[in-house]
């Protein structure tokens, strides 16, 4: 018997008791003893059992609430601890985790093993599976709406003569039609594509869901001022063509939707903050993956359709000299670069960008051949 006073919950004035624990299929079963009454038994689970902190310093009382028939202060926690034992009662993995440092940093560890490895893998193998749900008039729709807006804003209309918009435009005909069936990503999925031109940006191209590709007139000028033929912009098409048969747009958002809902099952109520910072950083790195998927369907569609990637490549490099060359004041007693000179690599940049290493990219393009292509 472990000694105890008993708060029956209607005064607050407390009544000498005895307990016993007995063992019970389920968990260990508590048995009241008060003077003049007879003996109450508790099942284990209308008790919230006391948790023991430390084992090596366990606290002076203990409180065992007994739900609607009040609650029990052990002035004796060592006899209780005994009781339990001897009752079989196993303590569960929270009270080991706050009892045993050991057993504590297991249990981070494998946490943490666990969200990286549904952050890394999980994650975006579920939205690649549920982005095959994605109605393509979603994405369509979505499209319209975002190159509207960034026509009322950054975008302005091109300045490229109609002759060359549809000689560019031919091309990129051309490059849709020779492209095989193995490179579709997704079965079934058929989008539309246009090819749009546009000024107001710096020479870029980039791909909206469902099929519209813009390029800006700043690329067609760059890779005209290098003297780069059309296949470098083809190869620029190739690329953007990928990412809307890989459906990245609408994998990015589904991805960082599962990750907030993944987040916010994991971490509860303190995920709201994890999960912006979080969304940001896996946003960048998806976009690292998606990049080398788009790069690895320009250089088998090229490849099918008998194109070179190497112009493409030299294209990137003169973007990337061009961006290198803007970059104010040259570190003290470093002679600034020259054009002949090979771009550098930006590590912090390179790691949190949206593509990878530029470089990387443009060697892989000239060799028409990169590592990460299966």
């Amino acid at each position: 018997m472990v000694l105890a006073h008993w708060f029956d919950g209607r005064s607050s004035r407390p009544r000498a008791a005895q307990v016993r624990l007995l063992p019970a299929p389920d968990g260990p079963a508590l048995e009241l003893h008060v003077p003049g009454a007879p003996p109450r038994r508790f099942a284990h689970r209308d008790v919230t059992w006391p948790e023991a902190w430390n084992a090596r310093r366990p606290q002076p009382k203990l409180v065992a609430d007994l739900g609607d028939d009040g609650s029990l202060e052990i002035d004796d926690p060592a006899a209780w601890q005994a009781a339990l034992d001897a009752a079989g009662h196993r303590p569960g993995l929270a009270q080991r985790m706050q009892t045993r440092w050991g057993v504590f940093a297991v249990v981070l560890v494998l946490a943490v093993a666990g969200l990286f490895a549904f952050y890394r893998h999980g994650t975006p193998w579920l939205a690649a599976q549920l982005t095959r749900h994605v109605p393509l008039a979603w994405e369509v729709a979505l499209a319209q709406s975002a190159l509207a807006q960034m026509d009322a804003g950054t975008l302005k209309p091109t300045t490229l003569t109609p002759a060359r918009q549809a000689a560019l435009r031919a091309r990129f005909d051309a490059l849709l039609a020779a492209s095989p069936a193995a490179l579709q990503r997704y079965g079934g999925y058929a989008p539309h594509f246009t090819l749009a031109f546009r000024s107001g940006l710096g020479p870029n191209a980039f791909a909206l869901p469902g099929g519209t590709v813009v390029m800006t007139d700043a690329l067609v000028e760059t890779a005209r001022a290098q003297r780069l033929d059309d296949d470098a912009l083809v190869g620029v098409l190739a690329h953007e063509i990928g990412h809307v048969a890989h459906r990245h747009t609408t994998r990015m958002l589904v991805e960082q939707g599962v990750l907030q809902v993944g987040l916010g099952l994991a971490l509860g109520d303190v995920s709201g903050l994890v999960a912006t910072g979080s969304s940001l950083l896996t946003g960048l790195a998806y976009s690292r993956s998606h990049e080398r998927e788009a790069d690895c369907h320009a250089l088998a569609l090229m490849r099918h359709a008998g194109l070179p990637t190497a112009p493409m490549g030299d294209l990137l490099l003169a973007m990337l000299r061009d961006e290198d060359s803007a970059t104010p004041s040259p570190q003290a007693g470093k002679a600034p670069s020259t054009p002949e000179d090979p771009p550098q690599s930006h590590g912090l940049w390179t790691l949190l960008s949206t593509h990878p290493d530029t470089l990387e990219r443009a060697t892989a393009l000239r060799a028409g051949r990169a590592p990460y292509c299966s």
